[in-house]
């Protein structure tokens, strides 16, 4: 019979003297199982009572605590591993293997968790803002903000950790340097493969710090209207007024001009024009256009204007103002002043409508 191993504790040696017989492969595996399934219900325990404590509390903390189960977890897994491998009878190379390993896997995790931590900050940062009200520009300022600089940040944190992870490797330790000192051969050929990442990375911290764009802002690109839905990493998903989707690099909103309808406030001032004959009554167009603001529920109560703006020898163009809380509402009231003030010229003065004018000359 073999000798019980002098690596196995004292309390091990009367209980276990089979294991005497085993190979160390075998009893590796054993002790490294026997690590994770401890870490794991030692992990299960912990969540479970913290989740008990907060059960009477805000449904934050419990979703904090869901979302921070899996990077808690691999932590507790990962000690435990340590502490397994330290025991285990590894010859030489596979400890030091082993070891490698689990310096990746931490590694790893500290990303990870890193990840998780933006993940939360932000959320918390972003719980007193809401943009379900009427006035929520203040709430899209921040989630604009927090949105780019939570992706830009994830993307620098996504680079170190890989960066770190290859320096650990020797074969491959160059790039890891490369990622972080931006050195070497290796380097110029990730810059370049990442030229597109990284300025539209840079253009993504320009537009969160100086906010030409927010979420939901009203917007004219490439000639189309519609909303800003999303604002990603390197990318702007607008959607337009018939449900289409336009994708733009987010460096085109620090190098391309365009129409930001709701920069300060949502607040608009909308233009219906009409052409009518020049001897129009000017007055009574006036004054049914104001009666056309006052009695519609989409009128803000502020701008209310009727002017004429050219005229000719066959029409007279007037411009009609009315003015709305934001840009949709201020599309559908001017397509009902259109309407309206079209009803008032056929029913009430349709000698309104321009005409062409012939003059006869009298006969010698």
């Amino acid at each position: 019979m073999k000798d019980i191993p002098d690596w196995l504790p004292d309390w091990l040696t009367d209980s276990v003297w089979l294991i005497a017989w085993a190979p160390p492969w075998i009893i590796s595996l054993v002790v490294i199982a026997l690590a994770v399934v401890l870490a794991w219900t030692i992990h299960a325990v912990v969540v479970r009572a913290v989740r008990h404590s907060l059960s009477k509390h805000d449904a934050f903390w419990q979703a904090l605590i869901a979302r921070t189960r899996r990077p808690t977890r691999m932590a507790f897994v990962v000690a435990a591993l340590g502490a397994a491998v330290s025991v285990a009878p590894l010859d030489a190379a596979q400890a030091e293997t082993a070891k490698h390993v689990l310096l990746v896997l931490f590694i790893l995790l500290l990303g990870w968790m890193a990840m998780t931590a933006l993940d939360i900050g932000s959320a918390l940062y972003l719980r007193g803002f809401k943009v379900d009200v009427e006035d929520n520009l203040l709430a899209r300022k921040h989630i604009t903000q927090i949105r780019i600089l939570r992706r830009a940040m994830a993307i620098l944190v996504g680079i170190f950790t890989l960066a770190l992870a290859l320096m650990t490797i020797p074969g491959v330790r160059q790039w890891g340097v490369s990622l972080l000192a931006a050195g070497g051969a290796a380097s110029v050929i990730v810059g370049l493969a990442l030229q597109p990442l990284l300025t539209n990375l840079i253009a993504g911290i320009q537009i969160a710090v100086t906010q030409p764009i927010r979420i939901d802002d009203a917007v004219i690109v490439e000639k189309e209207w519609g909303n800003i839905e999303e604002i990603n990493a390197t990318y702007v998903v607008v959607r337009l007024w018939d449900w289409r989707r336009m994708v733009l690099p987010l460096s085109y909103f620090i190098q391309t001009p365009f129409q930001n309808w709701t920069r300060e406030n949502a607040a608009l001032i909308g233009t219906a024009m009409l052409y009518v004959d020049p001897a129009a009554p000017v007055d009574r167009l006036r004054a049914r256009l104001e009666e056309i603001a006052k009695a519609s529920p989409l009128w803000d109560g502020k701008v209310v204007n009727l002017q004429v703006t050219d005229i000719t020898a066959e029409v007279m163009e007037i411009r009609c103002l009315v003015s709305a809380r934001n840009a949709p509402v201020t599309f559908d009231l001017r397509c009902e002043v259109r309407e309206k003030m079209m009803a008032f010229l056929r029913d009430e003065i349709p000698d309104a409508f321009p005409k062409r004018r012939l003059a006869l000359a009298e006969a010698g």
